[in-house]
């Protein structure tokens, strides 16, 4: 478990950045979403600490809209370096994640 939290920690921002990059989203929404996917183990805990280094480096910005449940909620939305950021991290990934896989798969 610990070295599955590990590999997800390095890919975190990106994963974050490419939902974002899909549609506007608040914090809980993005869990929600990230859990659909097939990452359950996301705590909002560890969503926010995450979305407030992408918005301090610039790759996010937050922007509070009203809810129609409740108290206002902060949206995110990627920016244009957050853009340029997750094509460089996909690009990376990419040349990672292949050869890995392709060894990992030989010893089935």
């Amino acid at each position: 478990m610990a070295l599955r939290s590990q590999l997800l920690k390095g890919v975190l921002d990106a994963c974050v950045m490419a939902v974002v990059e899909e549609e506007a989203v608040y914090g809980y929404e993005l869990s929600q979403k990230l859990q659909k996917i097939g990452l359950p183990d996301i705590s909002d805990g560890t969503i926010y600490p995450v979305l407030l280094r992408l918005q301090k480096n610039g790759f996010i910005r937050g922007e509070m809209r009203p809810s129609a449940s409740g108290p206002n909620r902060k949206y995110y939305f990627l920016t244009e370096s957050g853009r340029d950021e997750l094509r460089q991290i996909a690009a990376e990934w990419e040349e990672i994640a292949t050869p890995v896989s392709n060894l990992l798969k030989r010893s089935e």
